[in-house]
């Protein structure tokens, strides 16, 4: 890369990082201050158990008088529970279920308890979810466009990369992924491309992954997460087209997330392809790294921004190949209140070995789709 690239990819990447930290600097998501569930539970036994039941389960319709879907959730299910951060739970406590689009039914506590005594609450509710294997919310790192997250999930991800330099192109990608037990995820990736060539233009379908995630690891405490995750990759894309390899292919790689108290993130990603005839394509190696921080506006309540820059190496394991790395600098905002809706934007640069590789624009659109519908939360 010329040092007139290196020095526009080390502006953009500033100005990437600077920007939301002049509107939201110091925030936190993470609360690393002393809590006390016994104070807690007071505040929760006088002020919320009318409604959320002794217990944790809701008060039943009988006594409450509520219509479904109004109806109270049960915070000893750990599915539910684990998955929100504590910043989503005290958003609600102080202003009321309508700030993250929830039912007005929730009201706020914001001037009848202090910052401390909402923490306090929180704490004693997490206890009602008695197993404590549930990697909790924390830990769901923000998305990365190509460094996968450790965090096992229900996600609904539309990707798209067009190429803003080289031969023209965009790729897109529709991910489907679902949680089942406590530690596993499932997905589904399948990739769809439209190139020029010639001067024509021609599209299709690629190949269609299969994955299987298994966290083996996490701690909210130390703020560390990892996780395994092999897939099969399906020749269903055209190889005379470019449009997939032509060959089954195994993949396997590792994943670790690392959240520090300041909300800064870095998240690695390590693995290899591994394809049945390699005649028809390499066998490979990767190693991607993201590092970001997250910033919350209205006083740690409101509107996530996580910029991030990632630092992508790939390689084919045949003679003379050299490793290709990239350079992706990027942005991801939450768009919905209730923040199940995310988009990211990047610019995927390629840093060495550049002939013949395209700079990319990359963007995403995520639904979180177990926190609610697409027309909910707004």
């Amino acid at each position: 890369m010329t040092n007139r690239c290196m020095k526009a990819v080390a502006r953009l990447v500033a100005l990437w990082l600077c920007v939301p930290v002049a509107l939201v600097c110091g925030q936190k998501l993470r609360n690393t201050s002393k809590v006390d569930a016994d104070a807690g539970k007071q505040i929760f036994k006088s002020a919320c158990a009318a409604c959320h039941g002794g217990d944790g389960r809701g008060t039943p319709k009988a006594v409450s008088g509520f219509e479904p879907p109004r109806t109270f959730p049960d915070f000893t299910k750990c599915d539910q529970t684990t998955p929100e951060p504590n910043s989503a739970w005290k958003d609600v406590i102080t202003h009321g279920g309508p700030s993250r689009g929830f039912t007005e039914i929730m009201p706020s506590f914001g001037e009848a308890l202090t910052s401390e005594q909402i923490d306090n609450v929180i704490e004693y509710v997490r206890g009602f979810c008695r197993n404590p294997h549930w990697a909790r919310g924390e830990l769901n790192l923000p998305l990365a466009q190509a460094t996968e997250k450790a965090y096992p999930e229900d996600e609904v991800i539309l990707r798209t990369a067009v190429n803003a330099r080289g031969a023209p192109g965009v790729a897109n990608e529709i991910v489907y992924e679902q949680r089942f037990g406590v530690k596993n995820q499932i997905e589904v990736s399948v990739p769809l491309t439209f190139r020029d060539q010639n001067h024509i233009w021609f599209g299709g379908v690629g190949d269609t992954v299969l994955g299987l995630k298994r966290e083996i690891f996490s701690s909210l405490r130390s703020g560390s997460i990892m996780s395994l995750h092999g897939e099969v990759i399906a020749p269903t894309g055209n190889r005379l087209r470019g449009l997939g390899t032509g060959t089954t292919t195994f993949g396997m790689f590792g994943t670790f997330g690392q959240l520090f108290p300041t909300n800064t993130f870095v998240q690695f990603q390590g693995g290899a392809d591994l394809p049945v005839h390699t005649e028809l394509a390499p066998k490979s190696v990767f190693w991607h790294t993201a590092v970001g921080q997250s910033f919350v506006q209205n006083h740690g309540l409101g509107r996530l921004w996580s910029p991030m820059v990632e630092f992508l190496g790939d390689r084919q394991l045949t003679t003379g190949a050299k490793t290709d790395w990239d350079v992706l600098p990027e942005m991801q905002v939450t768009i919905s209140r209730r923040q199940h809706i995310r988009a990211n934007l990047g610019v995927r640069v390629p840093a060495t070995n550049t002939a013949g590789r395209p700079v990319q624009v990359v963007f995403y659109i995520l639904w979180d789709w177990a926190d609610g519908r697409l027309n909910e939360g707004w």
